[in-house]
């Protein structure tokens, strides 16, 4: 698992250099080297975070896991009202007096699984029962995925998809899986159809809707207007040209073409410059990295290093393969970056952080023992 996150770490650091040629021109007077130093400091950052994390047992991560959803709240409230915009995304939060931004997001992300994690370990007696079992632990889902939905959708689904994979694993009946999944479903599924037959003029003033209109349409029926289509086609272009054996390392076109070729698209410059065999390869680190994760369900004593170490690899693949399908265009493209590969600054450090969390239940997962009741972690 060490040898996957220090391959992809490296991987990305070549690819972040090779795509953020045209942006060096624009912002940096050409000097290309500027991203490169940039991701590698964070990447070194995140690099000691995750030694950091992974030797701290995973028990004490469950005692202060309700204060750092608390405190997520607290943010993706502060976001929704203070953040900063871009792309017609309010995301990010800049922190005072050192200018730097972060994705309130993805600090909700770890901190939802994390309390997902706890309380189903600490509900086994009632984890069958609606009320007691599973309602607590629902409302903190439902609230902390409709704060992030309005400026972020794709992460709202992915973590809810999540919550309820580990439910799932943590013995919750899937009637119940069922009573809320279905309903959810089918009011997506609604939601969509009718903004899809309601005119944009009615949707300017709703947020990012329009935006999602328009992603959905241009990803079903292609418009007649270039520009509409433009990151798609590049991306396309791209893989193209990479053919088989790719373009080798540097020999991106389309890097000079592609709007975020440095993030969102940045497996489709992988694509061109590593060929089917690169990306394909790169895929395959991901699931591998989810299945030695799964793995510790397995060999685990104690629910909640599983249902953790479950849960924040299945994010983090699931949005890793997101990120692939857009680029190959098989979904609508949903603003996903890809973890550890894209350019980054402070989700590198969460991501790494909840690397480190999955090496932690990894590394005492043989030495716990195996009668200590989850209640007297806790405590």
């Amino acid at each position: 698992m060490w040898g996957i996150i220090l391959v992809l770490s490296a991987w990305g650091l070549f690819a972040v250099y090779s795509s953020t040629g045209a942006l060096a021109y624009q912002k940096k007077a050409g000097r290309t080297e500027v991203y490169l130093f940039q991701q590698f400091a964070y990447l070194v950052v995140g690099f000691f975070i995750m030694l950091i994390t992974h030797t701290i047992h995973y028990k004490y991560y469950l005692k202060v896991s309700k204060i750092i959803l608390f405190t997520s709240y607290t943010l993706l409230v502060l976001t929704m009202f203070f953040g900063s915009n871009y792309n017609d995304a309010q995301r990010w939060l800049k922190i005072p007096f050192l200018g730097i931004t972060f994705q309130t997001s993805d600090v909700a992300k770890v901190a939802l699984i994390l309390f997902v994690a706890r309380e189903l370990a600490l509900r086994q007696e009632d984890i069958k029962d609606f009320k007691k079992g599973f309602m607590p632990i629902l409302i903190h889902v439902a609230v902390t995925c409709l704060l992030i939905a309005p400026s972020n959708l794709s992460t709202a689904l992915v973590l809810f998809s999540t919550c309820m994979v580990i439910m799932f694993m943590g013995r919750v009946s899937i009637k119940h899986i069922f009573y809320i999944g279905a309903p959810t479903i089918a009011v997506l599924v609604i939601a969509i159809l009718v903004t899809l037959n309601t005119p944009d003029k009615y949707l300017k003033n709703l947020g990012r809707v329009l935006t999602w209109k328009h992603r959905i349409e241009n990803f079903n029926k292609p418009s007649d207007d270039p520009d509409e289509t433009y990151q798609n086609d590049h991306a396309k272009i791209a893989i193209a040209n990479g053919g088989f054996a790719g373009v080798g390392p540097g020999g991106s076109t389309e890097r000079n073409f592609l709007p975020q070729a440095y993030s969102d698209f940045i497996y489709a410059i992988i694509a061109e410059e590593y060929g089917f065999i690169g990306a394909l390869f790169m895929m395959l680190l991901y699931l591998f990295f989810m299945y030695r994760a799964f793995r510790i369900i397995f060999k685990s004593p104690k629910a909640f290093g599983a249902l953790l170490a479950v849960g924040l690899s299945f994010a983090l693949v699931m949005q890793a393969l997101i990120n692939m399908a857009i680029a190959v265009n098989l979904v609508p493209n949903t603003g996903l970056t890809l973890p550890l590969v894209s350019k980054g600054g402070t989700s590198i450090i969460i991501t790494s952080f909840a690397f480190g969390l999955i090496m932690s239940v990894s590394r005492y997962v043989e030495t716990e023992e195996p009668n200590e009741p989850e209640n007297k972690i806790a405590a």
